[in-house]
């Protein structure tokens, strides 16, 4: 078992993610290789000051623009729209690992025979006029539905069936405009070898196995307890994962961490230890401020996060407003190796002004010359991102 004081785990998360010192990750071959290392971001469609996934990537990318994220989605192809972690964005190269869900959609369809004819005019659209999102096709008849993956397709029958035939594997998203999904025949844009591949994992153990090391590497530090950061692996109970992290460790293929203070064990991937021995020896990285996402992979577990970093955050989105502590949508706030406070920042895009709304600081933040200039270099580096050529800070200050 390694031993880590409080301090070196939080700079290990923090080297690990790319957030700590210089940027580790540069342009679009940075988003991809980041992307590559978690496995996947979360998607969310919201945008308020960027959705979710590229404020996932702003924070960690030299010079990211929202239209990388496209490119390698929509155009490129390296990266998918698929559910991992709810819904997410991962490499295209991933796809034969969740078979076994498609085939559990494919299953669930049969339960539905109208299913078939309602998408066989689905195919027949997208022969004869392209891509569609579910406003292009009315469908015949009432088709209400519950998806084996993680939608309910609710009254809208066009919408239903569409998103039935993504979840089996058939369709995938082509583009989005907005929050509007456009669907398109998946075949086209997977190789075949990716496509039709077989699971790669036979057993339950080996595919929970690989998804637990995969969340692992997303996140960088977990334990061995009930996690968010567990979220839509199926059937991953607590004695699943108990064997899960039993055999992990049996094959040296994570490590077990003691963190001073901390009474559950933490485990990394042996892969990253090489990253635990550049925090022992550079004890004193440059530092960075940067705003982090709502669903960022580094506080998918957000008691862990409130136990090594003493930040306790809810993203109060679906919280009633007059029950909100701070905002609509607060990000956290990084400035070297602590979680500082939190902001709620709106992009303005038709007057090109970025507000900063608010920002509220933690407990015994004093705001030095060399913070506010760091937080400066921040809000200019976001509202470049967000396309916004003024700022307004009135509230820097707290």
């Amino acid at each position: 078992m390694i031993e880590l004081t409080n301090r070196q785990a939080r700079q290990f998360l923090l080297l690990k993610h790319g957030l700590l010192g210089e940027y580790q990750f540069t342009g679009k071959q940075g988003v991809l290789d980041f992307v590559r290392q978690v496995g996947c971001i979360q998607f969310d469609p919201i945008d308020v000051c960027g959705k979710n996934a590229e404020l996932v990537l702003q924070s960690r990318i030299k010079g990211f623009t929202k239209n990388m994220l496209d490119e390698l989605l929509y155009k490129d192809r390296f990266l998918i729209d698929y559910p991992d972690k709810n819904l997410a964005i991962m490499p295209v190269e991933d796809w034969p690992y969740f078979e076994r869900y498609r085939q559990a959609a494919r299953q669930h369809a049969k339960r539905y025979p109208e299913m078939e004819v309602l998408a066989e005019q689905v195919r027949v659209h997208i022969q004869n006029h392209g891509a569609l999102c579910s406003d292009d096709l009315k469908l015949d008849g009432h088709f209400s539905w519950r998806s084996a993956i993680h939608w309910s397709g609710g009254n809208n029958t066009s919408r239903s069936v569409l998103e039935q035939m993504y979840s089996t594997g058939e369709l995938i998203i082509h583009h989005k405009k907005g929050t509007r999904k456009y669907y398109d025949i998946a075949e086209k844009y997977i190789q075949p070898n990716l496509l039709n591949a077989s699971e790669p994992l036979k057993g339950e153990l080996e595919h929970h196995k690989w998804r637990v090391l995969r969340r692992i590497g997303a996140v960088g530090l977990l334990w061995n307890r009930a996690s968010d950061a567990w979220l839509n692996i199926w059937g991953l109970k607590a004695e699943q994962r108990n064997e899960v992290f039993r055999r992990l460790l049996d094959e040296a293929r994570i490590v077990a961490i003691a963190v001073e203070q901390l009474k559950d064990t933490l485990y990394c991937r042996t892969e990253d230890l090489p990253l635990i021995e550049a925090v022992l020896h550079n004890p004193e990285p440059k530092y960075r401020c940067e705003l982090i996402a709502p669903l960022d992979n580094l506080i998918w577990d957000r008691r862990l996060i409130n136990e090594l970093f003493g930040f306790d955050y809810t993203w109060e989105i679906y919280t009633p407003a007059i029950k909100r502590k701070f905002g609509y949508y607060v990000l956290p706030l990084l400035y070297g190796e602590s979680l500082i406070g939190r902001a709620e920042v709106i992009a303005e895009r038709k007057a090109g002004t970025l507000v900063v709304k608010n920002i509220w600081y933690e407990n015994g933040i004093r705001l030095t010359k060399q913070l506010r200039t760091a937080l400066n270099n921040c809000f200019q580096k976001f509202a470049i991102f967000n396309g916004c050529e003024t700022i307004s800070t009135a509230s820097m200050d707290g």
